[in-house]
């Protein structure tokens, strides 16, 4: 049995019939940027995530970028944020000029510890962005608090919580703009790129869909500097047919983790810590352990996939020398990258894929424990 950690062929098979007619009206159209179906989709997720405004993007990584763009964050500003996540939360602060201060994780979470953030704030500080990681909200709230105390802006990375919840309020929620991806692999994703800018804000979304543009104002105006950041008709027409299965596919992920916590229950592994205030949407399941490497070659001899996200911590990365930061600077994250595995987790599994899963992690854990 081939256990993976994503079967997107799957999944589209299972939507088939609700996507290609509108596809091939697409196709039909000759309309195939910026479309009607974007439009349609923007207004789906705002309301999905209660926000007054959602733009649709190139990607998620341009969609971190045009926020700080729309923020005024540049040359010389200071953002806080974390170690531990994908290169582009921090590659695009470096690319407008700004300058990324890190602060260590919560080792339960693996989100930005808020608790460490007042201590990094400088008069350079600009913004606080902190990365909702695996599927669980960081502490929002909290962060909320502190950027209103200093007035700072709030960006909050939610590539991968779309429909996540904290304190009962939907990602982007307590954030002055919050970012989304549609990246295939993502709990619901495209055909190829895609991202979006959630925002309250009607200047900041102004500004956002002027950028994304060219930094164009109708016609061959041109009020500032922009991009080439459009999301298209075809991959709008996926991840609208998608979202209808957000609930359903987020519902069965969450039963899928509680599949996995009842059959590791009495193996000696650190599981994914849920916490109380937050509606975890399980992008991945993280689990932990010392051997990390060879649990991994081991799940792997039995047909198992499995993933580190993420092997490096970003300040120890070649590319981030130049920030001057060294080794036990961020021991939780550096622990983290040593011992996180993530597990198939995505709607498509069945009972007796986790099961194979859960019993490869439990022979290979009982087994060290039983050479210690």
């Amino acid at each position: 049995m081939k256990v993976r950690m994503a079967d997107l062929g799957s999944q589209y098979r299972r939507i088939r019939q609700e996507v290609e007619p509108q596809l091939i009206a697409v196709l039909e159209s000759g309309r195939y940027v910026l479309g009607e179906h974007v439009s349609a989709l923007e207004q789906e997720i705002a309301e999905l995530c209660a926000v007054r405004h959602a733009i649709g993007v190139n990607s998620g990584t341009d969609a971190l970028k045009l926020a700080l763009r729309a923020l005024g964050v540049g040359q010389g500003d200071e953002v806080i944020t974390t170690p531990f996540t994908f290169v582009s939360t921090v590659e695009v602060i470096v690319q407008v000029g700004a300058v990324p201060v890190f602060v260590d994780i919560d080792p339960e979470t693996y989100n930005l510890d808020p608790n460490l953030v007042e201590s990094a704030i400088t008069p350079r500080t600009r913004a606080i962005m902190p990365v909702d990681l695996y599927g669980q909200s960081a502490e929002m709230r909290a962060l909320r608090e502190i950027a209103n105390h200093y007035g700072l802006w709030l960006i909050e990375d939610a590539a991968q919580a779309i429909g996540a919840y904290h304190h009962n309020q939907p990602i982007g929620t307590y954030a002055d703009i919050a970012t989304l991806s549609f990246f295939p692999t993502k709990n619901i994703g495209g055909a190829g790129d895609g991202g979006m800018v959630l925002t309250h804000d009607e200047q900041v979304a102004y500004k956002i869909r002027s950028l994304r543009v060219h930094g164009m104002n109708g016609g061959y105006y041109y009020e500032d500097i922009g991009y080439t950041s459009r999301l298209d008709e075809v991959q709008a027409v996926i991840l609208r047919a998608k979202l209808r299965h957000l609930h359903e596919w987020t519902e069965r992920r969450r039963y899928h983790a509680t599949l996995y916590r009842s059959l590791l229950a009495d193996v000696p592994v650190q599981l994914p810590v849920a916490l109380a205030h937050n509606y975890h949407v399980y992008h991945q399941f993280t689990i932990r352990h010392p051997q990390r490497e060879v649990l991994r070659e081991h799940l792997k001899s039995l047909g198992v996939e499995s993933a580190v996200y993420y092997p490096h911590p970003l300040h120890l990365q070649p590319a981030y020398e130049f920030l001057g930061y060294r080794e036990g600077d961020f021991p939780n994250a550096e622990r983290a990258a040593k011992e996180v595995l993530s597990l198939p987790i995505h709607s498509e599994l069945t009972e007796d894929q986790i099961a194979l899963v859960a019993e490869g992690v439990a022979e290979f854990v009982k087994a060290e424990v039983a050479t210690l």
